[in-house]
């Protein structure tokens, strides 16, 4: 069966939103929510306007981000004002809400393309007004906007999942090592330069890497250490000739990679596809030595009590640097290897937990945007 399409611009109205003067971060008797780009999540914290000459939504309005790197983002069931950054749609009587935010978010990257706005980007009106979108009974609406939400659901529930994993090894490592405040009574400290490997110091890479080199020896910059891992697929490439000539910051499998710019403090494991790979001048190779188990140190950095010792010896007001000199005097704590080891069967437990988590919410993920293109296409 044939659904019938319309014109968004013929069955909407396009009312974009005002600036406050001032925002309070509790309410009054008298204010109500304002509602600005970040409130298009659902976790965001809610903020506070009194009455003034605005522009409300209620339930019934969709909600689209206006302005600015978000904007073509589309939100449903929100109430209160909302600022300029924002615009409210309001569906005819035949057009249901959530399918209509729904069907935005399946014209998220369309309408990216359209925006206008050299530096700001902006939305182009006439652009969605021109988008056409299916028209079924108000009946099916509600179903399919009911079947995306529950897709949703299981999406945000698994994100969610995948989220508190990550706070259980801060955790666990500060109970496995609960002596980390009074270390030196109970685990010899020492400064980073005595756990490393004797004949592969801390050191930083090299200082101009030159063009891009198709097929050429991968090096790692500050920002390829994302989420704590670094990703073989993006990393620019070096000559083999530059290379070699910094043959003394050359990366092993298992190496711990440090920012030492910038991010100062970001550390991840060098994983085995980049064996022979090398560093530049933001990043340190820290090679865990004889007795010193690489997980439990990446961990040991990673903690915030190592985290708030590196900020204290930072150096810069806006760009930030650790020197190496300093960074080598970073104290260790080195508890036996069978507690070391034990906290890496841990790690490596856990690792392998949310790898089966992040299939699911990939699973998921695919799940949702199958429906989500399924539910707009003019055949049902």
């Amino acid at each position: 069966m044939k659904t019938r399409t319309t014109a968004l611009g013929e069955l909407v109205e396009i009312e974009k939103g005002k600036k406050a003067s001032s925002i309070l971060e509790r309410p009054t008797a008298t204010s109500r929510r304002y509602l600005q780009i970040d409130d298009l999540r659902p976790d965001a914290k809610a903020k506070y306007v009194e009455p003034f000459e605005c522009v409300t939504v209620t339930p019934s309005d969709a909600v689209i981000a206006w302005d600015g790197a978000n904007a073509g983002t589309a939100s449903f069931n929100l109430e209160g004002y909302i600022g300029s950054t924002l615009a409210a749609l309001r569906p005819a009587t035949e057009l249901y809400a959530p399918y209509l935010a729904r069907f935005l978010e399946g014209k998220f990257t369309y309408l990216q393309a359209n925006t206008t706005g050299a530096t700001i980007p902006h939305l182009s009106k006439d652009v969605l007004e021109d988008l056409r979108i299916p028209l079924p009974s108000l009946s099916e609406q509600r179903r399919v906007a009911g079947q995306l939400e529950r897709a949703d659901r299981l999406r945000r529930t698994r994100r969610y999942a995948l989220a508190l994993s990550d706070t259980f090894l801060p955790a666990a490592f500060r109970e496995m090592f609960r002596e980390w405040q009074t270390a030196a009574r109970k685990f010899s400290v020492k400064p980073l330069e005595e756990v490393v490997q004797p004949d592969r110091g801390v050191t930083y890479g090299i200082v101009q890497a030159g063009p891009h080199i198709p097929g050429g020896v991968p090096y790692i910059r500050t920002g390829d250490i994302i989420d704590g891992e670094i990703r073989p697929e993006n990393l620019l490439r070096t000559s083999p000739e530059i290379s070699e000539s910094y043959k003394r910051s050359e990366v092993k499998f298992g190496d711990l990679v440090f920012s030492i710019r910038a991010t100062v403090g970001t550390v991840a494991v060098l994983p085995k596809e980049l064996d022979g790979a090398n560093l530049t001048q933001g990043t340190a190779r820290i090679a865990p030595g004889p007795g010193m188990e690489k997980l439990f140190l990446l961990w040991q950095i990673r903690m915030p009590e190592t985290q708030r010792w590196l900020m204290q010896h930072v150096k810069g007001s806006t760009f930030f640097e650790i020197t190496l000199a300093k960074l080598r005097e970073m104290p260790v704590f080195v508890p036996p290897a069978s507690l070391q080891e034990r906290w890496a069967g841990l790690v490596a437990r856990h690792e392998r937990l949310r790898s089966v988590q992040r299939e699911s919410l990939r699973q998921a993920d695919h799940l949702f945007q199958t429906l989500l293109h399924r539910a707009f296409t003019t055949t049902f």
